[in-house]
């Protein structure tokens, strides 16, 4: 008999539908504000931490709708944006800065749901779903770094000329200031660093011991200011790509601040940390001639200086820097074979690799450290007012003696965790910043178009779908109000890919869900008429229903196949929200073609399939 599926049909239009509402399930529940705890390198989040935060949180008046620990994180969930934000603050004044407290959006899908690996569908920046970092470029500590640079190759470029100096110091108010013996041997360096080194302006002084001092000149100070931003967005762009994360908006915005945009991050704690670190490894030669003690007691030589390791032990370093970061063209993190402990193994470029073997052939036997330097800012509300927090922490990863030349490849070892040593790979392999930064802001995305915008975008999908069911009722009867049926397991299959594919949906895919819906009934109007044809015809209901289903596929593939190629082209050529469109698009038409065709047939056949009919409700 015709118009009748054999019951496997049945079962697979039943199961598919119910499979996408399962997997669409988790995008009602939302998010809540929250605010996130995570421990960095050295701390531990134990029931301590955990106990002061609930504590506090009471002393000030702050009820939490939960507090959820594990060995990573504490998240603290609150019921509104007010009150995460004084919480941030306040548990910011509990710990110290061994820990990242940064705000966060976290999921409210139950755990249930959550432990069978299903989650909802990420949300664009304009949909609450993302963080957002406003970044300042450290134009002072860009030049610091660069004369501190300078400094270190005035003192090669002496030592391989056989120049005999007395001191290279770096100065506070700028500049590098270099001193001698005699004058004779001031004038050879004078003339040479000009020589070699023109992007310094050179001038001798004869006060006291004779020298000269060099500072940047005027138009290499404003190309390292114009690229420092250009490098740093860079750098940002590498790092972002190693946290994975979809659609994100890196751009300038006036002369040195950098706009960083993540959609769908949750973890904002650990992208805070990887964006923000400044962080820059240094290998220098262990002065074994001055004892702690001296040290502790600040008699250490010009020439070095004092450092403390991880146990706040004191370790005097050479200011000679044996191996920067630049050189290093790759890291990866992994155990050291010897000792089962994390390691970061270094790739090293040619030029590096010639350099640091040259220099650690001279030091066989003798104790190399490694030094992790990392800027860091907070800011604070104090009295009303912005008040900016900056603090460096320079810390000796290890010291291990060198038994033989190095080359290309090594590793480090000495970190706390695998987790450390992933994120120390990371940075490294990123690359360094050109220039510190501080984040000037820090939220968790509210809609950047203005809630009414949201509101009105969702309305218009309520307000499309209530009339597009209207409009079928009315004009189609019984099968229009199958078509209605099918258009909203339509909308939740949609729902399902997106959250399968954890896809970011933004304002602009919302607007291909509203087309979407306009065009999911296209395919019911195309075959509800063919079956009106037939009956005008005088073809019996049963004959008439299957010609219509039949004669209007050929029609409905060529509309949806051309455009589908056209939601093709632009995904492929378009960017940012218009990819968004295109997917959202594109998922509609493979979702309206199931629900239009084989799932409003299978209802069609259920009802009427096998029955003797007179007439046809439509």
């Amino acid at each position: 008999m015709i118009n009748q599926y054999p019951l496997w049909k049945y079962l697979l239009v039943a199961a598919v539908i119910l499979a996408a509402a399962v997997y669409a399930l988790p995008n009602i529940y939302g998010e809540d504000p929250a605010v996130q705890v995570s421990a960095s390198r050295g701390a531990q989040l134990d029931e301590g931490v955990l106990r002061r935060v609930n504590e506090r949180l009471e002393r000030d008046g702050i009820a939490p709708t939960a507090v959820e620990s594990t060995d990573r994180q504490i998240l603290v969930r609150l019921g509104d944006e007010e009150t995460q934000l004084r919480a941030r603050d306040v548990i910011r004044d509990e710990l110290d800065r061994s820990y990242v407290v940064a705000l966060n959006l976290a999921s409210a899908t139950p755990r249930w749901l959550l432990d069978l690996g299903l989650l909802p569908m990420y949300l664009g920046l304009d949909l609450r779903g993302g963080v957002h970092f406003l970044m300042e470029v450290d134009m002072v500590g860009a030049m610091r770094q660069q004369e501190e640079r300078y400094a270190s190759d005035i003192r090669i470029l002496m030592r391989d000329e056989k120049l005999r100096y007395r001191t290279v110091t770096r100065l506070d108010e700028g500049g590098v200031l270099v001193r001698f013996r005699d004058a004779e041997t001031r004038d050879q360096a004078y003339e040479l660093v000009r020589r070699q080194i023109p992007e310094l302006e050179v001038t001798t002084q004869d006060e006291g011991e004779p020298g000269f001092r060099a500072r940047v000149s005027e138009t290499a100070e404003r190309d390292l200011k114009r690229t420092a931003v250009a490098q740093n967005i860079t750098t940002l762009r590498n790092r972002v790509n190693e946290l994975g994360v979809a659609e994100p908006v890196i751009q300038q915005q006036g002369d040195s601040r950098i706009v960083v945009q993540l959609p769908g991050v949750q973890d904002t704690a650990r992208a805070k940390e990887i964006l923000g670190a400044t962080a820059t490894l240094e290998f220098r030669m262990v002065d074994d001639q001055v004892s702690p003690v001296d040290a502790l007691a600040g008699r250490v030589p010009v020439t070095s200086k004092l450092y403390r390791d991880r146990a706040g032990r004191p370790v005097v370093l050479k200011r000679n820097v044996m191996l920067t970061g630049e050189y290093i063209v790759g890291a990866a993190s992994g155990i050291d074979n010897q000792t089962g402990s994390p390691a970061v193994f270094i790739n090293l470029d040619g030029k590096g690799a010639r350099l640091f073997s040259a220099r650690t052939r001279e030091e066989i036997g003798r104790p190399m450290a490694t030094v992790l330097t990392e800027n860091k800012s907070e800011t604070r509300i104090v009295d009303g007012k912005e008040v900016k927090r900056r603090w460096t922490v320079e810390e000796v990863i290890n010291v291990a003696t060198i038994r033989d030349q190095l080359g290309a490849r090594f590793q480090i070892t000495g970190l706390d965790s695998t987790e450390e040593a992933r994120d120390l790979a990371l940075l490294i392999r990123s690359g360094a910043l050109a220039a510190p930064i501080e984040i000037v802001e820090e939220r968790t995305v509210g809609p950047s178009l203005g809630q009414e915008n949201i509101d009105l975008g969702l309305l218009s999908v309520q307000i499309a779908f209530v009339l597009v069911m209207v409009f079928m009722i009315a004009y189609y009867r019984a099968f229009g109000m199958i078509a209605n049926v099918a258009l909203l397991a339509n909308l939740v299959m949609m729902v399902a890919v997106l959250s399968m594919l954890q896809a970011t949906l933004t304002l602009p895919g919302i607007a291909g869900i509203v087309l979407t819906v306009g065009m999911a009934v296209d395919a019911n109007v195309l075959i509800f008429e063919r079956i009106r044809e037939e009956l005008r015809s005088g073809n019996t209901p049963q004959a008439s229903i299957h010609a219509g289903y039949e004669k209007a596929f050929s029609t409905i593939a060529d509309a949806n196949i051309t455009t589908l190629i056209a939601a093709i082209v632009l995904f492929g050529f378009g960017t940012g929200p218009i990819k968004g469109f295109a997917v959202t698009l594109s998922i509609g038409i493979a979702t309206s073609m199931f629900t239009a065709i084989m799932g409003t047939r299978a209802i069609v056949n259920l009802i009427y399939g096998g029955k003797r009919l007179t007439r046809l409700s439509i």
